[in-house]
């Protein structure tokens, strides 16, 4: 089975994250920071992906090191369970609408980090949330699980929407990579023998 658990302890932050690559999209997740919470659950929900998260942060200071240091942890732990990423498809991508919102995300399990970012949210919160900690999430997540992220906001109006959008987009576009192709099952999806 393709699963992982990471443990991340700073002086700023106490993490656990628990994934397994293969289950139904269950989630538990318990950072303090509600609104974060609601996106960890939209993210395990569409990828398919079961989640656990425990962050004990210094919400203190603000949400930051929590958020970011919560990406860090999960991309690790993808990174973990996918192992040599044999099987995988590899490739993902979504266009999810939302309302107001539409929102495209494409993703390479490359084990090359990048992100690219083209999403404009109009409010500097959702109720206490600092909306440019969406960003953080995602650079975070995309370096530590090796990926090649794009997320381009096509449409939106209304920054719970076009944020929730980003997340469900990258979900679904995560449980695209991720599936097992069953034409290559047993190789690696590289013309290099490793990812």
């Amino acid at each position: 089975m393709r699963s992982a658990t990471v443990t991340r302890n700073t002086a700023e932050t106490k993490i656990t994250v628990e994934v397994n690559l293969d289950g139904t999209g269950s989630y538990d997740n318990q950072t303090g920071v509600g609104f974060f919470d609601h996106m960890l659950d939209q993210l395990a929900r569409h990828s398919l992906i079961d989640m656990t998260v425990r962050c004990e942060g210094d919400l203190h200071i603000d949400d930051h090191h929590s958020v970011e240091d919560v990406g860090i942890a999960l991309g690790q732990a993808l990174t973990q369970a996918m192992g040599d990423k044999r099987g995988i498809v590899r490739y993902g991508a979504c266009l999810l609408p939302m309302d107001d919102a539409l929102v495209r995300a494409a993703l390479d399990l490359s084990a090359r980090p990048f992100l690219i970012w083209n999403v404009n949210l109009p409010t500097a919160k959702i109720g206490t949330f600092d909306t440019e900690l969406v960003r953080e999430f995602f650079q975070a997540f995309s370096t530590h699980g090796g990926i090649t992220l794009h997320v381009d906001m096509l449409h939106g109006i209304n920054s719970h929407h076009i944020a929730e959008a980003a997340f469900k987009a990258v979900a679904r576009a995560l449980r695209n990579a991720l599936e097992v192709d069953p034409r290559k099952a047993d190789a690696i999806p590289s013309t290099k023998g490793a990812l």
